[in-house]
């Protein structure tokens, strides 16, 4: 069972992190699936290491193994436009104009709910992996065009708005939804705009409701801005339609 943030690591005595990334399959091509192509390495004492984030989209894991990686990873996940995702998914080889063999490994996959699927890095600034990242991008975003699919570059997130996702990733499992009559309440109680503690109040103890609450906030049932700090009084509201109203990648709009 996955912990409430949902990422898991695992070392073995060498020091090596092994990772297995999640697996989305490409309507395409019915028989065949993306996964993880390498593993990821950790130095100790190197201030961080990869690890797995479970997925509320598709109840796996996905390999994870960088900050801004894991950043891009919560905004996939709560996209409802997305229903596929995987970590390090497939190694572009080509040649360049010398004639020596070029690599690069995208660091996620996406797939849509209306089949396009996008390839992306997830860069903790703009500029970094240089001048390698650059022809990299070119290649990319050709091979892509002719699969079908998109390439992007992610923008890092804010970081109050990376804070609140991870507080909410925190209570996506379903086991945090709650008994069916706690989750009516909650919806009740939210029928309308209202602080969060002040609702949560109304439908039952705190101690029992937030957990749901978050849940419905992650899940996008409910909806608050996400560009400023969670606290007990930001203004709650029910979600569009009761469905997901979540933002694409690098979204800051917290619907």
């Amino acid at each position: 069972m996955p912990d409430p943030s949902g990422r898991r690591s695992s070392s073995t005595p060498s020091g090596r992190w092994c990772s297995s990334g999640g697996r989305t399959r490409s309507s395409r091509w019915p028989s065949r699936s993306w996964s993880q192509c390498r593993r990821s390495r950790w130095c100790r004492g190197g201030g961080g290491g990869p690890g797995q984030w479970w997925s509320a989209t598709t109840g796996r894991h996905v390999a994870c193994g960088s900050a801004a990686m894991r950043a891009q990873l919560m905004v996939l996940d709560r996209d409802p436009e997305v229903v596929g995702l995987a970590g390090r998914p497939v190694r572009l080889l080509w040649r360049d104009a010398r004639g020596q063999v070029r690599s690069w490994v995208p660091q996620l996959f996406a797939r849509h709910r209306d089949g396009t699927a996008v390839l992306a890095d997830c860069p903790s600034h703009p500029e970094a992996g240089g001048e390698r990242a650059r022809k990299a991008t070119k290649v990319l975003e050709a091979a892509c065009a002719q699969a079908g699919w998109s390439y992007r570059r992610l923008e890092p997130l804010e970081k109050t708005l990376t804070a609140n996702l991870k507080w909410l990733a925190g209570y996506r499992h379903p086991r945090n939804a709650g008994r069916p009559r706690l989750a009516a309440a909650v919806r009740e109680a939210f029928a309308q705009p209202r602080p969060l503690i002040e609702g949560a109040e109304a439908a039952g103890d705190p101690i029992e409701v937030l957990p749901a609450v978050f849940h419905s906030l992650w899940h996008g049932h409910l909806t608050t801005p996400l560009d400023v700090p969670l606290h007990e009084q930001v203004l709650v509201s029910p979600g569009a339609d009761g469905a997901n109203g979540r933002g694409g990648p690098g979204s800051g709009d917290g619907r």
